[in-house]
């Protein structure tokens, strides 16, 4: 039998892809998903940012107190002379003189200090008001010609220590024979133990501690700055970012006979105890600085979006030893941290000591 097979005549409506709604709804949800992922990212951004923001301020108080640290275990260090049998200068001397004869003067004081910016050395420029400044003084630990250790340079403060029991040096009586603190490399003479070998040259160094306004001119990054003792000059070096002030309580060994132990601490030693009327015992005061708290407070150097400091910062004592020293609140959006560091001032304080 034979089959055929006719059309119908009636059309295929079967459709192919999406119709409009359905492509806008998937539209819609992938918007959806993709605000979601933007977010996710944004907010991971944002939190990798401020995780870097801390441990870049973390970093930064931590190193500001240990290059201070440093120094201060160093303040004093003259090789092998015991600057004992030197004079007290009657009045604090100027940390920015180059002189010889003024860095012959300030030799007996290891540290000294200004409180809250009242007086600002010649040789510093843009620091913040109602921060501390700290000079400290001591002779390289390093020896001149030593492997590791800066060469000599004309016109650079060297000092000398004698070793020599001679009549010229030492066994003179005289302390001024006993060691040279100079520029001119032709004062150098003196001797090591055998009386015949030059002794070693130590570069001499002022360091002086402040918090500057700015990083760059103008940035408004408050920095933690160094004024380093040049030839016949000095050269501001910015050392850490983001420290905005600094305050320091020095240690005064003030018993009848030295015990190289802080009697009290004062955050001025040029006022402590009314001395402020005889600046010469003012300036014994700080020759017998043999220790000192160190109050650090950093910041971002970047501001956190929704974020407003309202806190309250202690950084030690004010001068009248029962106040406390307290900044903010600051109401901006940076955030902040305090860092306390205690610190012996190993050479005056072993000097002292019976």
């Amino acid at each position: 039998m034979l089959l055929i097979c006719c059309k119908t005549g009636r059309a295929d409506t079967r459709q192919a892809g999406y119709t409009i709604i359905e492509l806008m709804i998937a539209i819609t949800i992938s918007l959806i998903i993709l605000a979601g992922l933007v977010s996710i990212l944004a907010n991971n951004s944002r939190t990798r940012g401020e995780i870097e923001r801390a441990n870049q301020q973390t970093e930064n108080g931590r190193y500001a107190l240990q290059l201070i640290t440093d120094d201060l275990h160093n303040s004093g260090y003259l090789a092998e002379f015991n600057p004992g049998p030197l004079a007290t200068p009657a009045a604090k001397p100027d940390p920015c003189d180059t002189t010889v004869a003024v860095l012959n003067s300030a030799l007996p004081l290891a540290v000294q200090g200004y409180d809250n910016a009242v007086i600002v050395p010649t040789c510093l420029s843009d620091v913040r008001a109602g921060t501390d400044i700290l000079v400290v003084r001591h002779a390289s630990t390093c020896a001149v010609g030593s492997a590791g250790c800066d060469a000599n340079v004309a016109g650079d403060a060297y000092f000398q220590t004698s070793g020599c029991n001679s009549a010229t040096e030492l066994a003179s009586g005289n302390v001024a024979t006993y060691f040279v603190l100079d520029t001119n490399a032709a004062s150098f003479t003196l001797h090591k133990k055998d009386c015949v070998t030059l002794a070693n040259l130590y570069q001499y160094r002022t360091h002086i501690y402040f918090v500057a306004n700015n990083d760059q001119a103008g940035d408004g990054i408050p920095t933690l700055k160094r004024a380093e003792l040049g030839i016949a000059t000095f050269n501001i070096v910015p050392l850490v970012e983001g420290v905005e002030n600094l305050q320091i309580e020095y240690g005064l060994d003030t018993s009848v006979t030295t015990t190289g132990s802080p009697a009290v601490y004062t955050a001025d030693p040029d006022s402590y105890n009314g001395c402020a009327a005889t600046p010469s015992i003012c300036v014994g005061y700080w020759r017998n600085t043999v220790a000192a708290k160190i109050n650090v407070l950093t910041r971002n150097t970047t501001a956190t979006q929704g974020y407003v400091d309202n806190k309250v910062y202690t950084l030690g004592l004010k001068a009248d030893g029962t106040t406390a020293n307290t900044v903010g609140p600051f109401n901006d959006a940076y955030k902040r941290h305090a860092y306390e560091s205690v610190v012996r001032l190993n050479n005056p304080a072993g000097r002292n000591s019976p």
